[in-house]
């Protein structure tokens, strides 16, 4: 059976004070030359024009009925903030005019079985008695640090949720002590961040949410786990899920801005844990990743080689996590921007998606990427979607107090050892993308 609801109209937008704060203009000065003039004319040319569209919400199964009604933000229109609709203005605003809540978070870093090391930040203080645990894997150069990231982790807080932010290899300053970074393909990490968080929380259930390359991988890990995954539910976000149609669109046009802001954020990482490199041999081209003005050249140069692959393409295709989503066997909401750059509309697998009945797909008709500006927060606080998250989750949470066989993760601690415990206040700056 499937289940198909949409909202036209508006939401109300109401802006509550004392919850956000305006920029101020010198935070255009951060932007790339060739992005604000961009964002200045596209403002101007979307300026008046709001078109009434609808949610998508597509899923089958007697599981997600039972979950759509729970889900009462999905009965409210979605209507974007004004003047802020087109798809490159969303994104570029969010990226940095969204607020920072500036949490501090006790920091733990653990050290995987092939010697790499890895960053779990815990915002302070700790829920002492939680409902459940949420890990949160951010997007490519992403970490804890992250204004989307940090407002996500703020309200999940709140209601009485233990967050953790899983900080891959390299990003967020978390260390790195081999030479090898992360990738679209590689789940062991997050395998072991999993096991070792519900080791910790032994009567606790665990879910996990993603955006971007960080929900590509959590949806590979499902697919990979399948029936005998852990969590008992997760989020996913702005999926590029079909990595090589995203390739293809990130060199048209606009995108490139977005690539080499990526591609920029790459060389940063790199070149902090160059010294790791020297002298590797091989396949590797340590010249391109070190001058890589593309996320595709640093991939070419390093990824595909770190990870096995002979070409870019083939890690591309073999790690799209659209080809996951067939095995997915606990609840998983996806929601997508139908105007996402990065996160191309024609990549959802729409077709696995409604044949599995533990996915449920909501696609917007604004947002951008990582944007989704619009709600009672709007424009400057945080994304549509932070309550329908949680929202989401609880009504997971509360099918497994009702059901006591309800999937709970293993208590096993995994294949890891603690390398060290410290404190650090978050401390990102407006930036594209990263």
């Amino acid at each position: 059976m499937k289940e198909f609801r949409s909202s036209p109209g508006f939401i109300q937008v109401k802006r509550r004070p004392g919850v956000v704060t305006a920029p101020s203009a010198s935070n255009w000065d951060a932007l790339p030359a060739v992005a604000a003039a961009g964002l200045s004319v596209l403002a101007i040319l979307v300026g008046a024009q709001l078109r009434e569209k609808a949610l998508e919400v597509l899923g089958g199964g007697a599981f997600n009925a039972f979950i759509l009604s729970k889900l009462t933000e999905l009965e409210k229109p979605y209507k974007p903030y004004p003047l802020l609709t087109n798809r490159h203005v969303e994104t570029i605003f969010a990226a940095f005019f969204r607020s920072l809540p500036s949490l501090t978070y006790r920091r733990e870093c653990l050290r995987m079985a092939d010697g790499g090391t890895v960053a779990l930040d815990w915002p302070q203080p700790e829920i002492q008695d939680p409902k459940a645990v949420l890990i949160l894997l951010p997007g490519l150069t992403g970490g804890s640090d992250d204004t989307y990231v940090q407002h996500l982790t703020r309200r999940a807080s709140k209601q009485g949720w233990q967050v953790v932010v899983f900080n891959s290899r390299g990003c967020a300053d978390s260390p790195v002590t081999t030479p090898q970074f992360y990738s679209a393909s590689f789940t062991e990490d997050l395998r072991q961040v999993v096991k070792h968080t519900a080791f910790l929380f032994p009567s606790k259930r665990v879910y996990a949410a993603g955006w971007s390359l960080g929900a590509n991988i959590l949806v590979r890990y499902l697919g990979q786990e399948a029936e005998r995954c852990p969590l008992s539910g997760a989020v996913s976000l702005c999926n590029p899920f079909d990595l090589v149609v995203a390739d293809e669109d990130f060199h048209i046009g606009f995108n490139n801005v977005y690539d080499k802001s990526l591609a920029n954020g790459l060389r940063k990482i790199f070149a902090k844990h160059a010294h790791l490199f020297e002298d590797i041999g091989g396949d590797y081209n340590i010249h391109l990743v070190a001058n890589a003005t593309t996320v595709r050249d640093f991939d070419d140069g390093l990824t595909k080689v770190s990870f096995g692959y002979k070409t870019v393409d083939e890690y591309y295709f073999a790690s799209s996590s659209s080809r996951s989503i067939k095995d997915v066997k606990v609840p998983l909401l996806c929601i997508q921007a139908l105007t996402d750059p990065i996160a191309p509309e024609r990549g959802i697998p729409r077709a696995d998606i409604e044949a599995n009945p533990n996915c449920l797909l909501v696609v917007t008709p604004y947002g951008g990427h990582l944007g989704w500006i619009s709600g009672d927060e709007a424009p400057f606080g945080c994304p549509w979607t932070d309550p329908l998250i949680m929202q989401y989750l609880d009504a997971l949470e509360e099918v497994g107090l009702d059901h006591p066989d309800f999937r709970k993760a293993q208590e096993q601690d995994g294949d890891v050892e603690l390398a060290g415990f410290s404190s650090r206040r978050a401390t990102e700056k407006p930036g594209l993308m990263e």
